[in-house]
């Protein structure tokens, strides 16, 4: 059995989700103990609950510790299989975060994929709907993931309510050296619900200045919904890389408009090819690649030594980092 401390690194829920899904794929048992050992509320959240459940029906596994607040789980799969799959997380508990327990192994599955999940689409500490759509897909692809995600409702914090519906074609994986693309134009929307429209105009408007200031072209959709919460954000996006901010009450618009775009223009500026955020997301896909993948990101996180640690235990030693590029050798289960 492998077994994985959840406190190495950045000791949070990655490691968890990483653990999981490569234990759907390789048919390997898993333990996973001091689960998020590093956060103020360790063990396991809803949100990571709902994640190991659906993983568990998408294996047909077997799982101890699988309540809230648990901070061990051992996970035993069996076979993997597609299908049609609900996953309502209960409160607004990240649906992108969701996905990275489940993508992987229903890419490996025999059949097509229709995955709804119900939660935040647009929360603190996860990537928007918005950047995992035209960020972390647009890289899945290149890589030869036959994915994609629809929203069909926003959900924020503390309610909730959104909706995605992903469709997961069964895929052959091959190693890509992923090299710089220009960035011509920054594109991204700026989203509102049951706010005003001035609202998600005035984050755009702000951004949009930024950038220009700086000699980039945006363009940036209004997007202004009727919702189950209440709740603004911006994303933005050009080739690899990606930025995001998100309201609060007391915040200015243009406030959130300005974090939204110096963030992604940090990313810009580097020389690397993939964002911070990026360069994490993409490894266990790449280690389960055929062939070598490699690409240089803008930082070396705790978060992706997290990642590393995971899928070096369960598949050896193969991602590797040097300075800041990251080489990794998919062994060629997908």
């Amino acid at each position: 059995m492998i077994r994985i401390d959840g406190s190495y690194g950045e000791g949070g829920g990655q490691i968890l989700r990483t653990a999981v899904a490569l234990a759907c794929i390789t048919g390997k048992e898993v333990e996973v103990y001091n689960i998020r050992a590093n956060r103020p509320k360790p063990g396991l959240a809803m949100q990571h609950l709902k994640g190991i459940e659906a993983a568990k029906l998408i294996s047909e596994a077997e799982v101890e510790g699988l309540k809230l607040g648990s901070t061990r789980i051992v996970f035993k799969p069996k076979s993997l299989k597609g299908g049609n799959f609900r996953i309502d997380i209960g409160t607004a508990g990240s649906v992108t975060l969701i996905l990275q327990t489940i993508l992987l192994p229903l890419l490996a599955s025999e059949r097509e994929s229709v995955v709804e999940i119900r939660g935040g689409t647009d929360v603190k500490w996860s990537p928007p709907v918005d950047y995992v759509k035209n960020v972390t897909f647009k890289a899945l692809r290149e890589l030869g993931a036959d994915v994609d995600i629809d929203l069909i409702a926003r959900g924020y914090y503390p309610k909730g309510g959104g909706k995605v519906v992903v469709k997961i074609n069964p895929s052959k994986l091959k190693g890509v050296e992923f090299k710089e693309g220009h960035c011509d134009v920054v594109r991204g929307v700026s989203h509102c619900q049951n706010l005003p429209r001035n609202v998600a105009e005035r984050q755009a408007r702000s951004a949009k200045k930024i950038l220009e200031l700086e000699g980039y072209k945006a363009e940036i959709d209004i997007e202004v919904r009727k919702g189950a919460s209440i709740g603004s954000g911006i994303t933005l996006w050009c080739g690899y890389k990606g930025g995001s901010a998100l309201g609060e009450k007391g915040k200015r618009a243009e406030k959130v408009g300005e974090e939204c775009a110096y963030e992604i223009l940090n990313e810009l500026k580097s020389d690397a090819v993939f964002d911070r955020h990026l360069a994490d997301q993409i490894m266990p896909f790449s280690a389960v690649a055929s062939g070598e993948t490699s690409y240089t990101t803008s930082e070396i996180t705790l978060h992706q030594k997290s990642n590393a640690y995971v899928i070096n235990t369960f598949l050896g030693d193969v991602v590797s980092f040097d300075g800041n590029m990251v080489r990794i050798k998919g062994v060629g289960i997908l």
